[in-house]
């Protein structure tokens, strides 16, 4: 049975779901914890999904050509499960060709999350596309990131959640050796692929720290000394992602604001919400110098879009 509270913010969000602007800034501010609180309540009290409310006036707005419609397909994926939300994301990314861009989305979708999160990502794709997503990345010939992928996607069947310093020293030492081992840039892909389809994110995530201590960089300039490869360039992504997220979520914002390209901003915003937004205003402050709320009203032209992010990235009502 739905709060008072919880009500309230539902018959206001009811009441905005015509107005996109309005019913941004009624969600903005939500973390995600409450925003599934108010799906349910929205259930409960009216007897319709608010996800499926949303994505109704994602549908009208696109068939009006209303500049707004990337606002709305924002708010839609904002009101999802993460697993749902992760689901829409991938596939966008695979009926796309699984461009460059596709498969960038498909590797944070990937490392966000531990394993068994991904597989509850994979039962959504399913049920809502009739679809395996493992299945749907395959394409021929292969591409490295497809084959960093596949190993992620297979680690959650052979993981223990308990993290191993031990294990952590041993992978740090042998990233180093297949990048040192009289072979020029060209990293030995069979031990990478090895690692990742054995290790959880988390574990991962301590080999890369390990590295570091051990040798007094990171790996990804391991990865980038005397030029790389297509795999090494892949790597790189999906290490970023999986070492730093707060730090990668950070400069694709930046990147994607300068460049205009709105779904490039709606994926790092997102991107940014799982992780955590104050990590992220944080990570951004720390390697800008700027207020990322003040960057965005700078970088973005004035419209409903960009005050929803502003308020995102505020954590509160804009004014």
């Amino acid at each position: 049975m739905a709060s008072a509270g919880s009500e309230e913010a539902c018959r206001e969000i009811r009441g905005a779901c015509g107005t996109p602007r309005r019913l941004g800034l009624l969600l903005a501010p939500r973390s995600p914890a409450e925003r599934q609180q108010i799906r349910a309540a929205y259930r409960a009290t009216f007897g319709e999904d608010l996800a499926g409310t949303l994505h109704g006036t994602l549908v009208a707005m696109s068939n009006s050509s209303n500049q707004e419609d990337e606002l709305c397909r924002l708010l839609y994926l904002w009101a999802l499960e993460p697993a749902e939300r992760e689901a829409v994301v991938a596939r966008e990314a695979v009926e796309g060709g699984v461009t460059v861009a596709g498969y960038r989305a498909l590797v944070e979708v990937f490392t966000r999350r531990k394993q068994d999160q991904l597989f509850f990502t994979k039962q959504a794709y399913m049920a809502r596309f009739r679809r395996s997503l493992d299945q749907d990345m395959v394409t021929e010939p292969s591409h490295p990131y497809q084959r960093l992928l596949l190993a992620l996607a297979a680690s959650h069947r052979s993981h223990h959640d308990d993290l191993s310093q031990h294990v952590a020293k041993c992978d740090a030492r042998r990233l180093h050796d297949t990048k040192n081992s009289g072979a020029g840039s060209v990293v030995d892909e069979a031990v990478i692929l090895e690692m990742f389809s054995k290790r959880s994110i988390p574990q991962l995530r301590l080999a890369f720290c390990s590295y570091k201590r051990i040798y007094g960089h990171d790996y990804t300039k391991a990865l980038k000394i005397n030029g790389s490869g297509e795999f090494e360039e892949s790597l790189r992504v999906v290490v970023k992602c999986i070492y730093n997220p707060s730090k990668y979520y950070s400069k694709l914002l930046q990147r994607s604001m300068l460049s205009a390209d709105k779904r490039m901003v709606t994926r790092a915003i997102l991107g940014s919400d799982d992780v955590g937004i104050d990590e992220i205003r944080s990570a951004f402050k720390s390697s800008y110098g700027r207020n990322l709320a003040d960057y965005i009203q700078e970088n973005l032209p004035e419209s409903d879009y960009r005050d929803f992010l502003v308020a995102v990235a505020r954590g509160s009502m804009a004014p």
